[in-house]
């Protein structure tokens, strides 16, 4: 991995023979482009209906790697500021954060309604049901994010988790329609990632979970899925009302 792309690896100074290169204090790497990007943007010294610098200009201005811009660029997309049309580039289409996050074929507004009708009831039943070979698979799903600095690992292994708490409830249906979400789940993760800071938190909170489907205790992993979920929801209010 670039260390340069790590959460917490510092950032190179300025190269005197470069002053167009601009490396960005550590956030996390995504998260001072994106935070960078969208400065332009609502200042209005990028205009809508301007068209960004290519990744590979962007990365070297920043210091990063391609991989960090496009996650910037696909946070910034989610949050109605920019749009990217293949073989033409990422151009500016909003000023200001819309009112709700465009997670590809679902909205952010689409899972908040839908999730503690799936998630939490799928919880109960996985600490119901789940067998040893399923708790020991979200045992390991849950050390690996609490060790994982890389961003994009983490966001994966995140839908991971909330798949596995589906298959583990025993319900067809539950484990269905969180497969047909994994996708916007870890659009959603990623961006409240790099905007709202959410990755500790959601460990903790995965963490508790964990611990109820682990006691065998269906109402209490019920409540720690039920409050990861309002968490999920404060921050998404959060960064839409900003």
């Amino acid at each position: 991995m670039n260390l340069s792309d790590s959460r917490t690896a510092g950032q190179p100074a300025s190269d005197p023979l470069d002053p167009g290169r601009q490396p960005l204090p550590r956030l996390s790497a995504a998260e001072a482009v994106f935070n960078a990007l969208r400065a332009e943007i609502e200042s209005g010294r990028l205009d809508v209906g301007a068209k960004l610098s290519s990744e590979t200009t962007l990365a070297h201005r920043y210091g990063v790697s391609r991989s960090v811009v496009r996650e910037a660029l696909r946070s910034s997309t989610a949050l109605g500021l920019t749009v990217t049309k293949t073989g033409k580039g990422t151009f500016v289409v909003a000023n200001r954060v819309a009112k709700d996050l465009d997670l590809g074929h679902y909205s952010a507004r689409d899972l908040t309604e839908a999730r503690p009708h799936i998630e939490v009831p799928a919880a109960g039943l996985a600490a119901q049901r789940r067998t040893a070979e399923e708790l020991e698979s979200l045992r390991d799903i849950v050390v690996a994010m609490a060790a994982e600095d890389d961003p994009e690992a983490w966001v994966s292994l995140d839908s991971c988790f909330h798949a596995a708490i589906a298959r583990a409830s025993g319900n067809k249906v539950f484990e269905s329609v969180v497969a047909d979400i994994r996708d916007a789940l870890a659009h959603q993760s990623e961006t409240l990632n790099i905007v709202a800071d959410r990755q500790l938190a959601s460990d903790l909170e995965h963490q508790r979970i964990l611990r109820a489907i682990e006691s065998g205790d269906p109402a209490g992993a019920r409540a720690a899925m039920g409050e990861h979920l309002r968490a999920v929801g404060v921050a998404l209010d959060s960064i839409l009302s900003q």
